[in-house]
């Protein structure tokens, strides 16, 4: 029997996750249909909080075992968001088997870490310059970890002018190739918020059904 698994993340880039969950399913011998729904073209325009997206997402289908819900914790404890998708999920859909993804402080965080991805990414494989990168015991206090992986991509690229220009331009596809190439063995998983997300969907998927 397979685990329908709905995925709803803060924005289409996020999706970058799906891959991880549907291996880490598979190295688990769990089968897994993973959907994250396209809320991005409905009409009227869903909102941003946690409660709108499930909300959207139940109307469009609700036969669904188990909804994975990603949320930035931002600057705030990363409990305030657990907290915030319990809520959401109580009241827009009672019983709904979910468990949180919470990166600290931002997703961002957990892709600066990878420094052949990122020149691979940055269209510059073999440069050699110093992208200062962070450790992972240090990561997550980052304050803006989008800003940064923007910043560090380009000093990757090697890139000036209107080249700079245009790989600034593709920072979301970017940022979700980077998603694609994150190794789950590599540096992230020393991160905690990463190493956590594992862990919950780990127990999740053992202990169903």
């Amino acid at each position: 029997m397979t685990l329908r698994v709905l995925f709803l993340g803060e924005g289409s880039s996020d999706e970058g996750l799906v891959p991880h969950i549907e291996r880490i399913a598979a190295e688990l011998d769990v089968p897994v249909a993973v959907s994250s729904p396209a809320l991005d073209w409905i009409s009227p325009p869903v909102g941003h909080s946690v409660a709108d997206k499930l909300r959207a997402a139940r109307g469009l289908s609700d036969t669904y075992d188990l909804a994975v819900l990603q949320r930035d914790a931002d600057r705030g404890p990363d409990q305030d968001r657990r907290d915030e998708i319990a809520a959401a999920v109580r009241t827009e859909w009672p019983g709904l088997a979910h468990m949180p993804v919470v990166p600290v402080r931002m997703l961002e965080a957990w892709l600066l870490l990878d420094e052949q991805a990122i020149r691979q990414v940055a269209g510059n494989p073999n440069g050699r310059m110093d992208l200062q990168l962070p450790r992972p015991s240090t990561v997550e206090r980052i304050p803006d970890p989008k800003q940064q992986l923007k910043e560090t991509l380009a000093l990757a690229s090697g890139a000036k002018g209107r080249r700079l220009a245009e790989l600034q331009k593709r920072f979301p596809r970017n940022r979700h190739r980077l998603f694609e190439l994150l190794d789950q063995e590599g540096p992230v998983s020393q991160v905690p918020s990463w190493h956590r997300f594992v862990t919950d969907l780990t127990t999740a998927l053992t202990n169903w059904p």
